[in-house]
């Protein structure tokens, strides 16, 4: 009997010991569940019912020098059925709905706004609510419950297309919106400021039933630009309309932009919504997007002769006193280089071949000058080199004997020399340089264009002798009168200092082939309205034949401007 109840005995035991382990083990992973890993099933549980939300920050405005806006923001009201979790659309709801509709003029889904309603969730039904049709629909609905009134804030341009490629557009691809052009993406850290948080708890239905702000959106910085908008509204309104080129005004003597037209040109509102395909390849198909005032090349024709003059009489090749005789042709190595004025121009002083555009002496100086002595005064002019303005800019091009061996892998010739020296040949310059090239004559030194107010005025001495300097001053005060540019000499009031060019694009048999093989006009200007503040000013058109085009639009823009102060003295 004895060895029975042993064995039962050991046998409970056993058990008890199983059950025991089991209890510790049982014990110990509820201790890890519930109190080590506590806080990690809490994380995991809250992001069930718990979401973070990215609040957007209010982006900066932009303004002009008066500050006046270019770009900034606007409230947009979106009105959104608030599900309550019916299973059908009561007939006071589709009452509701009826009214929204002859408010709005817009045709509502009912199966998605019910099934809305049926899983109580929230569901857009109105974008971008007027102010008028929101006080309607106060007035009408006062107490509605199903509908949920949210403000955000969107970006505006006021002025469409004006100063389109300074300002820039915001993408709408991206769900922080930023810049792609302009100011816009240049200085988006600072345009676009710092996002916010909200705590938004959802139920188990996925309906949102509360939220908390977390933490406060920083807005972004203002900028103020040194764009005149009087001055950029004139310089848009001369412009021939459906022509292509650049229009740009600065202060010479800092470097402020008072105005920059480039067409074509795009109205950035446009992209503040989707594109469909076919509304997106009318836009590229302009191809708005290039500023061609820093970022396109052309040849500087004619208004390179400054640089060529300023070489020959720096290195002694000509004088000042010298008289050169046009009769329409120059031979250099059995090849006939021609003139412009085919007849030719007879007898003319040095200043009167720069005033006259005439040719001749220029291949004179060609032909006594080497190609890098004459790159090396086209850079000391900040030509072959960007001017450092805070767009995207291309350097253009300044050839130079070895430039030639490394890209075309062939020596300098003499004769092509002749022909750079009236500025064709292998020359590249973009708007802007020349725009800074006109200055430093006028001025004296080289100047940095800015667009931001608080950029530093930077400056560098030119370095061409005052002699120099003075007799080219005086052949461009004497084009205004008496040269290719003399049809700004009737404007009263304005100190004016003009240089004109006409860029060839292709071999001249082939004008007749269609605009894409038509010269350039070009004409770079130094004026001055009384005491006021002096302009530069450069203006290219595009294939227009010649710079007559461009002189037309500038005595227009100068005749307005006058007129415009003369009104506000007076006013």
């Amino acid at each position: 009997m004895q060895e029975p109840v042993i064995l039962l005995q050991k046998k409970l035991y056993t058990v008890m010991q199983i059950l025991a382990c089991m209890l510790c083990i049982i014990v110990v992973r509820l201790f890890y569940l519930q109190v080590i890993q506590s806080f990690s099933f809490l994380q995991r549980g809250q992001k069930n019912y718990v979401r973070y939300q990215k609040v957007e920050s209010l982006r900066g405005s932009i303004f002009d020098t008066k500050k006046r806006l270019l770009a900034t923001n606007k409230p947009v009201t979106d009105i959104y059925w608030k599900g309550t979790g019916n299973t059908y659309l009561s007939q006071e709801q589709l009452h509701e709905l009826a009214v929204i509709q002859a408010i709005t003029q817009k045709d509502f889904n009912l199966d998605e706004i019910a099934y809305a309603e049926k899983k109580g969730k929230n569901i857009l039904i109105i974008h971008d609510f007027s102010l008028e049709q929101l006080s309607c629909l106060v007035e009408e609905l006062p107490a509605c419950t199903n509908l949920d009134i949210q403000t955000h804030f969107k970006r505006y341009y006021p002025h469409d297309n004006l100063a389109s490629h300074i300002v820039g557009y915001l993408s709408v691809m991206e769900e922080s919106h930023e810049g792609k052009m302009g100011l816009e993406k240049v200085l988006e850290e600072q345009l676009h400021g710092t996002p916010g948080k909200k705590l938004c708890t959802i139920n188990s239905y996925g309906k949102q039933v509360s939220q908390e702000e977390v933490a406060l959106a920083d807005p972004g910085q203002d900028i103020f630009t040194t764009i005149d908008l009087d001055m950029q509204m004139l310089a848009e309104k001369v412009f021939p309309e459906g022509e292509s080129g650049v229009f740009v005004i600065m202060d010479p003597r800092n470097g402020a932009l008072k105005a920059l037209v480039s067409r074509p040109d795009f109205n950035p509102n446009l992209f503040l919504e989707p594109l469909n395909h076919e509304q997106w390849q009318e836009i590229k198909e302009k191809k708005p997007f290039l500023n061609r005032a820093c970022n396109a090349c052309y040849p500087p024709a004619s208004l390179f002769k400054f640089i060529t003059m300023a070489a020959g009489l720096e290195l002694g090749l000509i004088q000042e006193h010298n008289m050169w005789y046009c009769s329409g042709k120059y031979m250099f190595a059995n090849r006939p280089y021609h003139c412009a004025h085919q007849e030719g121009h007879g007898s003319l002083s040095t200043q009167e071949a720069l005033v006259q555009s005439c040719n001749i002496p220029f291949f004179e100086i060609g032909k006594r000058i080497k190609i890098d002595s004459l790159a090396d005064y086209a850079r000391r002019f900040g030509l072959g080199q960007k001017t450092n303005v805070l767009f995207y800019e291309q350097a253009g091009l300044v050839p130079t004997s070895s430039w030639k061996r490394e890209k075309k892998k062939e020596q300098w010739w003499p004769g092509e020399t002749l022909s750079t020296a009236i500025g064709q040949s292998y020359l590249l310059v973009t708007p802007m340089q020349m725009l800074c090239m006109i200055s430093s004559v006028c001025e004296g030194y080289l100047v940095k264009p800015r667009i931001l107010e608080h950029e530093a005025i930077e400056t560098k001495p030119l370095d061409i002798s005052s002699s120099t300097l003075t007799f080219l001053k005086k052949a461009l005060k004497k084009v205004t009168t008496h040269g290719t540019g003399r049809s700004l000499a009737d404007i009263k009031d304005i100190d004016i200092y003009a240089k004109t060019g006409t860029a060839q694009t292709s071999d001249l048999s082939k004008k007749n082939l269609g605009k894409q093989f038509v010269e350039h006009g070009w004409l770079i200007i130094h004026a001055t309205y009384k005491d006021r503040d002096p302009l530069a000013c450069v203006i290219l058109l595009e294939n227009v034949g010649s710079s007559r085009v461009a002189t037309a639009v500038a005595k227009l823009f100068l005749t307005q401007y006058g007129a415009a102060i003369k009104r506000a003295d007076l006013s």
